[in-house]
């Protein structure tokens, strides 16, 4: 059996969604203040950071041998007088990855299930049709800019040495946002009817662990850069996952604005 352990967003029902049209039996397990969206008729365990322990446990009982990471969860503030018995060592080795950029904290949650003995796949292997293939989604609208691209491509290879964020706005070889801590919807609509054309682009960043944390776009990016004024979405073939794709192609061709996959 497999689990699906995360939070909030699409990304847990669209792989929920491929689980159940596969056949393949899951459990939902949802970060405590973190809810799954839909999938209300599924039964989930909820669980506190502080007790991972015993979820370890508990996913053992109940027969699972594999783990998904899916959802967003903001970075856990530890209340030391929840910890339990069976999560005090390995808290002990996590609660100091906190204060480390996010791969090195996420490198170490996967370390703990792998040690435990569970195997990690990730919502790429879960659910490949999310994956888009090479070209543009949709009807081709507005192509960015070759200048922008390479651009984009050598900050975000910069912003990957500083463990930063996955994307960055860019128009006329001018860099004018890039992602970290607050996400791209935060980056996105702060550029709310600023961008006046330019690319977005989002990638993976180097070394990245795509089990974890493979970026995702949706039809709320497509809005959100839209709003922004953005004219066109480039993203890597093999390192980025669509969902709900009609709607986002949808989304781009009302727009007016191109999705690139590249």
């Amino acid at each position: 059996m497999i689990a699906l352990i995360g939070g909030t967003g699409a990304l847990p029902p669209a792989l929920g969604a491929a689980l159940h049209d596969a056949g393949q039996p899951f459990m939902l397990c949802e970060v405590a203040g973190f809810p799954f969206a839909g999938m209300a008729d599924l039964p989930r365990h909820t669980f506190r950071i502080e007790q991972i322990g015993t979820l370890l446990q508990d996913l053992r009982v109940a027969g699972v041998t594999t783990v998904c990471f899916a959802g967003a969860i903001q970075r856990p503030v530890f209340d030391r007088s929840a910890i339990d018995a069976p999560s005090a060592p390995i808290l002990a080795k996590l609660i100091p990855q906190v204060m480390q950029g996010d791969d090195a904290l996420l490198r170490a949650v996967v370390a703990v299930f792998e040690d435990a003995g569970f195997q990690v796949r990730g919502a790429h292997e879960v659910a490949p049709a999310l994956l888009p293939a090479a070209g543009v989604l949709g009807a081709a609208q507005t192509a960015p800019d070759a200048r922008d691209i390479t651009r984009a491509r050598q900050v975000h290879d910069a912003m990957a040495a500083a463990d930063l964020g996955q994307g960055l706005v860019v128009r006329r070889g001018q860099v004018l946002a890039v992602e970290a801590g607050l996400g791209t919807d935060f980056m996105l609509t702060s550029l709310a009817g600023l961008a006046d054309g330019g690319v977005f682009y989002k990638a993976p960043k180097a070394g990245q662990d795509l089990r974890v944390d493979m970026p995702v776009i949706g039809p709320t990016t497509v809005a959100e850069a839209a709003a922004a004024g953005i004219t066109a979405i480039a993203i890597a073939a093999g390192g980025v996952l669509v969902l709900d794709h009609a709607a986002t192609v949808a989304a781009a061709e009302a727009a007016g604005l191109s999705i690139w996959v590249m």
